[in-house]
């Protein structure tokens, strides 16, 4: 069985190890190292080539924001999912505009934050339930909330399971404009995640059975 490489990026030792040894308890994965700022996560990053790493947003020597900007650069595959105290809809937009795969709070369950895990390593966006409630209600449209020929586009390749990545090579967008038009019709639609939004499309008949 492959395991997951995972690398933690966070400026407490005791938040590292913590997690350490909670995820490392499970058999699909493996912790390949880890980072105390947003400048030395870049360098492992490089070195380690996780599959996923979870990502603190506020460190010093560079924050969270800019060194996803910086791995994704380097290596636009990877997947990293922030993991963090602070919900503003300020650090949420900004990370996820960076290219994060996810944005979860410290106080996700550690069941919740495998099954992130795993998702993000399948090209998935996970969010917080909080989080994702922070971003419908802000990008929900302030009119009609119709969807654009763009954003069908998209869902209806997402209906025929399509992940992010996939419907960035079929439409020749970046997968970090997949994930921003997911966003904006989470918002006109007023739901939380892919399926809701895939369900709600076809009820209403944007999309067609």
């Amino acid at each position: 069985m492959t395991l997951l490489r995972l690398m933690i990026v966070d400026d407490h030792p005791v938040v590292r190890e913590g997690l350490r040894g909670m995820l490392e308890a499970d058999p699909g994965l493996t912790v390949a190292g880890e980072a105390a700022s947003g400048d030395e996560a870049v360098v492992r990053a490089r070195e380690l080539v996780p599959d996923v790493i979870l990502m603190d947003l506020r460190m010093p020597d560079g924050d969270g924001v800019s060194a996803i900007s910086r791995i994704l650069a380097d290596r636009p595959g990877s997947r990293v999912i922030v993991l963090t105290t602070y919900e503003t809809d300020q650090d949420i937009v900004r990370a996820v505009e960076a290219g994060a795969a996810g944005y979860l709070l410290k106080d996700t369950s550690r069941a919740d934050l495998l099954a992130a895990i795993a998702a993000a390593a399948r090209g998935e966006t996970v969010l917080s339930p909080s989080v994702a409630t922070r971003l419908v209600t802000r990008m929900r449209a302030p009119a009609t909330g119709s969807l654009s020929r763009r954003e069908i586009e998209v869902l209806s390749l997402v209906a025929g399971g399509l992940t992010n990545a996939e419907i960035g090579r079929e439409l020749f967008i970046s997968e970090t404009t997949v994930k921003t038009h997911l966003l904006r019709v989470f918002g006109k639609l007023g739901v939380s995640d892919r399926t809701a939004a895939v369900t709600t499309a076809l009820d209403r008949g944007i999309l067609i059975r």
